[in-house]
Parts: structure tokens; sequence; C-alpha cells
């Protein structure tokens, strides 16, 4: 096995190892707590069935008549609620009351009426005026599936001094919300499965980068070993060669090692908040009983969350494979007032859905030597950046400088301007402050991919506030050198 392969496979084992533990507290948390959610419903039925049947109390006695033909008719009615992706067409509560001795004068499902229940934790608890749980297989209908069961005491509150005279429990099969569980570990797997190839990349990455200079050392010593003559000169020479681009790699290999460190502790923490969102937002929309309004809000939340890890994932790999390069793969004269008009065009359509103007001002052409694509992308970044920062009815502005050796394109914005704590870290990875009309934040990449653009353009990137003062707006700078005649 080589060294990159060891390098390789030991970082990937690392992180999957801990990646794959974080997954398995998050699926197997999710089980208990909805387990926690419905109990907690069947706690708040069983205490308004009590009510209801301590109405009919006479004298002491029990009476349960109205219940039969209730739960009849309940277990009757068909109907088509579409709970997000799971369907549910029947109702599956169940419920039994039992008098003072433990036995059953009640049970929805006609299978244990007469039967002494006295030893069930449920009736057993409530009779003597305490909180009564169980879960327990449903034997009769599914041996392979169990039944939540809540119990709540009866009072005789009307005539007695509230002594309790019986139990009435509800249960609910636990298969009928398993669906819901499953759902919301299925969109969990999603989010680590995303995160999982994205570290997977920077690993081949990295793998390749820390093993490359040493595999350069030993095509040196192949060479050696296959000269026939020995010749001072000549190895020297190839020696010096090889200990350069060595040292090259090498030093690359060892900024990059932090980097991809910094990289990766960065990334983690930028998804653990999505991931703590989504999280929470599942487990709420296990609750049966809440709100379509809320259900819907909360399923948005899931989408927006998924979404901007999604995005922050493609970001990250344009980015890493921009940074990868040393030079432009294609290099080509590059007018910039088109490019600058289509721009242009192709953003007012999002500009007037807040009533922003965009003026352009290139009174004449520039031509630059570069790769058209990623300069469209880059002011395409900047003016995306001034749209968000600007508030409704204001104008952005859009200029090109033809200077002597150089060009400058300038985006203009109305918008608070850089505070001054952020100065410094506009250009850093993941680094975003919040939009004006939002209150909500991007992925920090989009300035970071401008800087590795210039920077390959030999041109540079800078973002200040406006010489106007504070509260003026912003202006960033793209300089790029001109092409030769």
């Amino acid at each position: 096995m080589s060294k990159r392969t060891r390098i390789f496979i030991g970082i990937l084992l690392i992180y999957v190892a801990g990646i794959g533990f974080m997954l398995y507290r998050v699926v197997a948390d999710l089980d208990p707590r909805y387990r926690e959610s419905a109990e907690e419903s069947l706690v708040e039925t069983s205490q308004l069935m009590a009510s209801l049947i301590e109405q009919d109390v006479r004298d002491g006695a029990l009476d349960t008549a109205r219940l039969e033909p209730v739960f009849k008719s309940l277990y009757a009615r068909r109907f088509n609620a579409q709970i997000f992706s799971v369907t549910k067409t029947r109702v599956e509560l169940r419920a039994y009351v039992t008098d003072r001795s433990g036995h059953v004068v009640f049970d929805s499902t006609n299978q244990h009426v007469g039967e002494d229940f006295s030893q069930w934790r449920d009736v057993s608890r409530a009779l003597k005026g305490e909180y009564g749980a169980r879960t327990t297989a449903d034997v009769a209908s599914d041996p392979d599936s169990s039944v939540m069961y809540v119990g709540a005491p009866v009072r005789w509150t009307q005539g007695g001094n509230g002594d309790i005279i019986g139990v009435v429990t509800v249960g609910k099969p636990v298969q009928s919300f398993g669906q819901f569980v499953s759902a919301a570990r299925e969109k969990t797997l999603y989010v680590g499965l995303v995160s999982v190839l994205a570290v997977l990349m920077l690993v081949v990455m990295v793998s390749v980068w820390l093993v490359r200079p040493f595999g350069l050392i030993a095509d040196y010593v192949r060479y050696v070993r296959a000269q026939r003559r020995f010749s001072l000169p000549r190895l020297g020479r190839r020696a010096m060669g090889v200990i350069g681009a060595a040292y090259d790699e090498m030093r690359d290999a060892l900024a990059g090692r932090n980097y991809v460190a910094d990289y990766v502790q960065t990334l983690t923490h930028e998804v653990k908040s999505p991931l703590s969102a989504i999280r929470g937002a599942a487990e709420l929309l296990q609750e049966p009983s809440m709100p379509q309004p809320e259900r819907q809000r909360f399923l948005g939340n899931i989408q927006r969350e998924t979404q901007r890890i999604q995005e922050m994932v493609d970001r990250m790999m344009e980015l890493t494979a921009l940074e990868t390069r040393r030079v432009l793969e294609r290099v080509e004269p590059v007018s910039l007032k088109p490019l600058l008009e289509e721009l242009v065009s192709a953003t007012q359509g999002h500009a007037a859905q807040r009533q922003i103007s965009i003026e352009l001002d290139a009174p004449q052409d520039a031509v630059v030597e570069g790769d058209a694509f990623l300069l469209r992308r880059a002011v395409s970044n900047l003016m995306d950046n001034a749209l968000d920062f600007s508030p409704e009815g204001s104008v952005v502005q859009l200029s090109l400088a033809v200077q002597r050796r150089g060009v400058q394109v300038t985006v203009r914005d109305q918008g608070p301007g850089i505070p001054d704590y952020a100065q410094d870290k506009v250009f850093e990875k993941f680094y975003s402050l919040a939009r004006p009309h939002s209150k909500k934040k991007s992925t920090g990449l989009g300035l970071s991919f401008v800087k590795e653009i210039a920077s390959l353009h030999h041109g540079r990137i800078e973002l200040d506030n406006r010489p106007e003062g504070e509260g003026s707006g912003a202006v960033a700078t793209l300089s790029l050198p001109r092409a030769s005649a």
C-alpha cells in the first residue's frame, strides 16, 4: 500500500468515525424525543377523557354507555390526511376504562372487557393518584409492534370527596408515528452524506499534496540507479532540480495542511448551526397536534437550511478548485464594456423586485487578458453583494475607468457600509454580515472567490466605504492590468 493510500485512508477513517458518531447520536435521539412528544399528547388526551367520564358518574358508579357509539363511529371514519410524505387514513387511538378494582368495564377494541388490569402500571399507579404509563407489545393485533398507554384517574367529584373510582387509559401504536421518525432520519443522513462527500474531495487533494514531494526523491533515486556511468555534474544538476521542485511542493503541502485544517474546522462550525436548526425542526414536525401552518413553517426551515448547506458546499468546491490553480488555463482578450452591459441586463430583473435601479458608466471600452467566464463571475458577485445591502429605491452604480496601464471596475451601493470591526475580515472565508432587508447571512465565500479571480488575473480587489461618510454605502474596486496593444 502506497504512502498516498495510507494517508488517504487514515484521514478518511478519522473523519468518517467522527461524522458517524455524530450522526449516530442525532439519529438515535430522534425516536426517544418523539416518544416523549407522543406521550405528552396522550397525557392530555387521557385527562380530557377522564374529565368527560366524570360528568356521567352517578352515585359513585362509572357509566361508559356514551363511549361505545363514539368510538364505533370514530373507527368507521375514513379520511385522507397528507402529512408531508406520510398519508393517514384512519384513527388508531385506543382507550379502555377500568373500575376501582382494576377490571375493564369498557374497551374501544372490544378485546379485554372483564379482564383484570390491576397489575398494569398505568392502572395500578393511576388508582393510587400517581402518574401511570407503559409501553407493551401488541400481542392481539401485531406481535412485532407495541403500544404506548397513559392512564388518568376518574374521580367522583359531584357527590363524593374526589375519591378515585376508576381509570381511563388511552393508547397509541408506536408504528403509527414510526414513519415520521424514518423521514427525519433520512433527512439527517442526507446532510451527513453531503458533508462526507465534501470532505472526501478535500482528503484526496491533501493526500496528493503531502505525498508528491517524497515521490520526487524516489524518482531521483531510481534515476541514479539507472545511470551506467557516474557523472557528478549531471547528477548534481538533476539533484538541484529535484530539490527545487521538492521544496516548492513541500512548502505548498505544509501550507496546505494547515489551510485544510482551518478549512474543515471553519466549515464544521458553519454547518453546525443549520444542522441544529434541521434537527430541531424535524423533532417538532413529529408532534401530531401541531397546526398545519406551523408544520409548513418548520418544513420551510428544513428546506432553507438544507439549501444553505448545499450552497455552502457547492461554493466551497468552486473556491477550492480555483485556489489550486497557479495560472489561468485559458487566456484570451476580454472586452469589459460588453461584459458589463450583459451583466446589467441580466441583473435588472432581480434589482427591480426591490425597486433598485442600476446605472452603468462605461464611456469607453477596455480589453484585458484573462478568462471571460471568471471575470463575469467576479463582477456578478460584486453586483449581488451590492444589491443585497442596498435599501429599496436606491441606486447601484457600475462603472468602468480606463487608465494608462490598467482598468478599474467599480461597484457602488447606497447601503449601510462596512462596520469598523469588519473592515479586515470581509475577504475571510465564511465571514458574512447580515443583509439589512432579510437579516440573514450568505455563505461568506463570494468575496473570497472574487479575490482568487483577481489574483489569477494579476489584479486586486478592494472593498471600502464611500468617501461621502459613514452610512453612505460601500464601494468595491476590481483593478486589472490592460492587455498589451
